[in-house]
């Protein structure tokens, strides 16, 4: 029996992977580190199917440290205290060539005293700790073990890297290299796959399999939608469907649909999924989605996230049924979310502005005479404790980064705001050069 493609076509060094070329291209950081034998500390945090496990591998491939693996979804503290036992071993053989390496596939799932137990090993070099997480470093690995390894993001393979990875599994592979293959189209293909290299290729399987042997295999939008609605999970080997439905009860509370919304709930709580990455989902809505459109989302979504917490399960259902229902009902903004970004974006564009010598703060006698904070005017001091002055840098004035939404707590926020800023700005702005404190 065959070994599944996406295992088959696995890359054996980093010539042969594809994309992240911001971390293993000509000069990055990964690639330096896999070149020299180096190996520092460090976590890849990334969606599903885009390279991080193999970059692992690779790394094992190429170094001379000894090299150990642990899935945090089968291993406890015995286990990584087993492991660490052995690299000390290593570490004080004659024959040791290197700092032993540890990799710890979905370390997001080790709780608090999991990962207490790899801190002492890391702080006193007996390891070089490799970690692979889907969820966010920040709430999911403890402070003390971020700061002793450098977090690398990896992102979803864009178009060109699937078209190579097409191209190479074609070509190259044992079964299909044999096989009488026509790429019609692949709109269909790329979409499904998402970025993530194994559901590419696991379609790619399923495509295989279900055309006979001595059939032309075809590749086209129309195929590819066909034999995934006949079977949905049959390109879903590794049991990541659950990020598709995640994203479905996001996508149906962003569309305001809560019946969708509550059966993709039920789904994810059906398949055992964790409540807290559930309740982590809700909160990142209730800002990203509802926003200033409904400023309680994100209380209630907090609530829902601590209640959980203090009732346990199997009763934590119901509040994120109640959080769920909610977001989805609620009025929806991506105010904030854009302004942010936005914000961002400038900031790139336009490096470290200066702040404006009337906002900054003159703590000392230097400072005052050099203008710091003259002519700030203090809003308490000034009628409804407002005043028009500059605040945004010199290069920047004028600049609008929030646009509100089209929902009714925005529209007032927004009214009171142009109110204040832009309404008889002319006689505003004379009333400014006269105004006393009160």
């Amino acid at each position: 029996m065959h070994a599944p493609l996406a295992e088959r076509l696995r890359p054996k060094t980093i010539d042969q992977y594809i994309g992240q070329t911001h971390l293993v291209g000509p000069d990055c950081i990964l690639r330096r580190m896999i070149d020299s034998g180096q190996v520092s500390s460090f976590i890849l945090w990334g969606p599903p199917g885009v390279g991080k496990t193999t970059l692992a591998r690779i790394i094992a491939n190429t170094t001379s440290s000894p090299f150990y693996t642990l899935s945090a979804v089968h291993s406890g503290v015995k286990e990584v205290r087993e492991v660490i036992e052995k690299c000390k071993a290593d570490s004080r053989s004659m024959f040791s060539t290197g700092r032993p390496i540890l990799f710890i596939d979905e370390i997001h799932r080790f709780n608090k005293s999991q990962q207490d137990s790899l801190l002492g090993a890391v702080e006193s070099g007996i390891i070089t700790l490799i970690g692979a997480t889907t969820e966010n470093p920040s709430f999911e690995v403890i402070r003390p073990l971020l700061s002793r390894a450098q977090v690398y993001v990896l992102k979803p393979l864009d178009n060109n890297d699937l078209h190579t990875l097409l191209d190479r599994a074609i070509s190259t592979d044992e079964i299909l290299s044999r096989r009488n293959v026509k790429v019609e189209s692949t709109t269909a293909l790329f979409r499904f796959a998402g970025g993530d290299a194994r559901k590419l290729l696991n379609i790619l399987d399923l495509l295989e399999q279900s055309t006979a042997a001595h059939e032309q295999m075809i590749i086209d939008d129309e195929l590819v939608t066909k034999r995934l609605q006949e079977n949905p999970s049959a390109f879903d080997k590794n049991g990541e469907l659950h990020y598709d439905i995640i994203s479905a009860l996001i996508k149906s509370i962003r569309g305001s649909d809560p019946n969708a919304a509550i059966y993709w709930l039920a789904r994810l709580i059906a398949g055992g999924e964790d409540p807290e990455f559930i309740a982590r989902r809700l909160v990142i809505s209730a800002s990203e989605d509802i926003g200033l459109a409904n400023p309680n989302a994100l209380l209630l979504a907090n609530a829902t996230f601590d209640t959980l917490k203090k009732i346990g399960w199997p009763e934590g259902r119901i509040p994120l049924a109640e959080c769920t229902i909610y977001l989805a009902t609620s009025p929806k903004s991506n105010s904030a979310y854009k302004a942010i970004n936005t914000a961002l974006e400038l900031v790139n564009a336009t490096g470290n502005q200066p702040v404006p010598l009337h906002l900054r703060n003159a703590p000392t006698k230097l400072m005052a005479e050099l203008g710091y904070g003259a002519d700030y005017k203090y809003s308490h001091d000034y009628p409804g404790n407002f005043v028009r002055q500059q605040f945004m840098p010199d290069a920047l004035q004028g600049t609008i980064l929030w646009t509100p939404c089209d929902n009714a707590t925005e529209a007032k926020i927004y009214s009171q705001h142009y109110q204040r800023w832009y309404a008889d700005e002319n006689s505003n702005k004379t009333s400014d050069t006269t105004a006393q404190p009160e």
